[in-house]
């Protein structure tokens, strides 16, 4: 396989009006594109990370009237499910592509992450580069970018998500629509490997 990267077509299906026609090109224009990256970023994911790391692509099979505004493939050391475990993202908004890892709300492993985080926030701060973003929301494009972040943040954001069963914490790296590295499916396999290994410290204190 040789991923053909991403086009402005791809980013404007998410801006298509209405649940039908929008799902209709998800599946018909990006949806074949992130089944294989799955495909070919899983073999050095589960390499960096230890284990095997298995595809899953986003289906918004919960949605009955709201289009989704992104959509993405993830990978988890689960075959059948991704949501409830520490997991990598790749995926698109209108507006950019992201790499991310992500403990979203349903996870039971939020507690252990944010113990973990704080016992090594000093190898935390300088693992992930400066130009990194973190978010404690999946479903919104707004980040703090990782230079922004101070100590009483981090406590603060812990603290809620040992506590609020919403919460989340996601940490990743955003590439502009109009950035030409898109384009090019090697060059974009590359960053995503070196996104997700500068990653992995995250998900090694995850459990």
């Amino acid at each position: 396989m040789t991923f053909q990267g991403f086009s402005q077509q791809d980013f404007k299906a998410l801006t298509i009006d209405g649940l039908e026609p929008r799902m209709e090109a998800i599946i018909g224009i990006i949806r074949p594109k992130l089944t294989e990256l799955g495909e070919l970023l899983a073999p050095s994911l589960s390499a960096l990370c230890g284990e095997p790391m298995f595809p899953h692509v986003a289906k918004h099979a919960r949605r009955t009237v709201n289009p989704p505004n992104d959509t993405w493939v993830a990978w988890a050391n689960n075959r059948r499910g991704y949501k409830a475990h520490p997991h990598f993202q790749l995926g698109l908004w209108s507006t950019h592509l992201f790499l991310q890892f992500a403990i979203i709300y349903e996870s039971t492993n939020k507690a252990v992450f944010a113990d973990k985080l704080l016992d090594n926030l000093a190898e935390v701060k300088q693992a992930i580069p400066d130009h990194f973003y973190w978010s404690d929301d999946h479903t919104r494009p707004e980040t703090v970018p990782h230079r922004d972040m101070n100590e009483e943040d981090w406590i603060q954001w812990m603290d809620k998500l040992k506590k609020v069963k919403k919460a989340e914490v996601l940490c990743g790296l955003r590439i502009e629509r109009n950035d030409p590295l898109l384009k090019n499916g090697k060059k974009l396999i590359g960053l995503a490997e070196q996104t997700f290994e500068t990653l992995v410290p995250l998900y090694r204190i995850a459990f």
